[in-house]
């Protein structure tokens, strides 16, 4: 999620990152934060743990420390927090230049490397031949204070800002790592959503899923014929389409897309719900609102147009979740969140499986 990333920096402030984490902790690597004097944007957590790092990061600001670096926070005995874990917070004065360039890559994946410190000695060895480095970086952070070095680099390894970094590993996501030379670095992994949804539809409801789903970590495309029916301003993560051909952008779809159809059009939602269910390969989730009648109309139909029924068993009619009956577009608009996180985290989940084992 972006909601720390301003679109403009009008005042100094400090971007505090959760770099790594042991154990329960409120956030995981790669939850910021942005503070300045007056306010803050993001969070990590809450609680005691974010109100020391507002704290520190302030004390920053006042003394005009530039240099980056990183504070370790257990959180029991430290914090007072029943979680119990320890969290590893890293500390930098925001460069202006980088945040205006990651708010224009907001749709794409980009990586900060951020010099954080010095160790104090190589990391050790296990008897193993492991590395001790997760139980012992706090006590081997030296205490020189880190060259201001920051960097960014695309998908492709194409450094975009930045001094000199050393190579990383992409594969990680937001962890802490020691160049050769003892140097430590935070490596940031900024990523676009993951998560597409087109929705077809510009009406009551689907105007209020927009709006549900404005802070949550997904990609929207907005569909419909009649332009005048989408508002001047949407939020940050959806894209509108005016179209008369919508079947065309189902066509072109990339894998794994969700879908959503709520037009103003019975005969417009079978056309979409045929096309949709005559996309080849899976990993598409698809709904459909309507009710249980809707449900098998549509299905006697598609049958006569040759859809199976193990494509009709993966429509998802009616939408929402279970147990939740009201009709107000706004309480609809929450189910269907709700129903589209459950989705997308199980994707998400089954996409880390993947990669660890292949």
């Amino acid at each position: 999620m972006s909601d720390w990333l301003p679109t403009e920096l009008h005042a100094p402030a400090v971007l505090v990152t959760v770099a790594r984490v042991e154990g329960s902790v409120p956030r995981e690597p790669g939850a910021r934060m942005l503070v300045d004097a007056r306010g803050f944007r993001g969070t990590i957590g809450g609680g005691h743990l974010e109100h020391r790092a507002l704290e520190m990061a302030r004390a920053m600001l006042g003394q005009g420390v530039r240099h980056a670096h990183i504070e370790r926070f257990p959180l029991g005995p430290k914090l007072g927090q029943c979680c119990g874990g320890i969290a590893w917070l890293a500390f930098e004065f925001a460069d202006a230049e980088q945040l205006t360039l990651l708010n224009a890559r907001r749709r794409e994946d980009t990586w900060r490397v951020v010099c954080v410190g010095w160790a104090a000695s190589p990391p050790t060895r296990s008897t193993d031949g492991s590395s001790a480095e997760n139980s012992s970086l706090a006590e081997r952070v030296g205490g020189r204070p880190a060259h201001p070095t920051t960097a960014l680099f695309d998908g492709s390894g194409r450094q975009l800002a930045g001094g000199d970094a050393p190579a990383f590993d992409r594969t990680a996501g937001t962890h802490i790592f020691q160049d050769a030379d003892h140097r430590l670095w935070l490596l940031d992994a900024v990523l676009a959503p993951r998560a597409h949804l087109m929705l077809f539809g510009a009406g009551h409801v689907g105007a209020a899923i927009v709006r549900a789903l404005a802070e949550l970590p997904c990609r929207v495309t907005w569909i419909d014929e009649r332009e005048d029916l989408f508002p001047a301003a949407v939020p940050a993560n959806v894209t509108v389409e005016a179209t008369d051909t919508p079947e065309t952008l189902v066509e072109k779809a990339a894998p794994g897309t969700s879908f959503l159809v709520m037009t103003h059009s019975h005969a417009l939602d079978l056309r979409l719900t045929h096309a949709i269910l005559s996309r080849p390969g899976a990993g598409d989730w698809f709904g459909l609102i309507g009710s249980s009648t809707k449900r098998r109309q549509f299905e006697h139909r598609l049958r006569e147009r040759g859809i199976d029924d193990a494509r009709l068993d993966t429509m998802v009619c009616p939408i929402g979740l279970p147990g939740i009956e009201g009709k107000a577009p706004a309480v609809i608009a929450a189910s269907v969140a709700a129903q589209l996180l459950t989705v997308w985290e199980a994707c998400a989940r089954h996409s880390e499986v993947s990669t660890e084992f292949n």
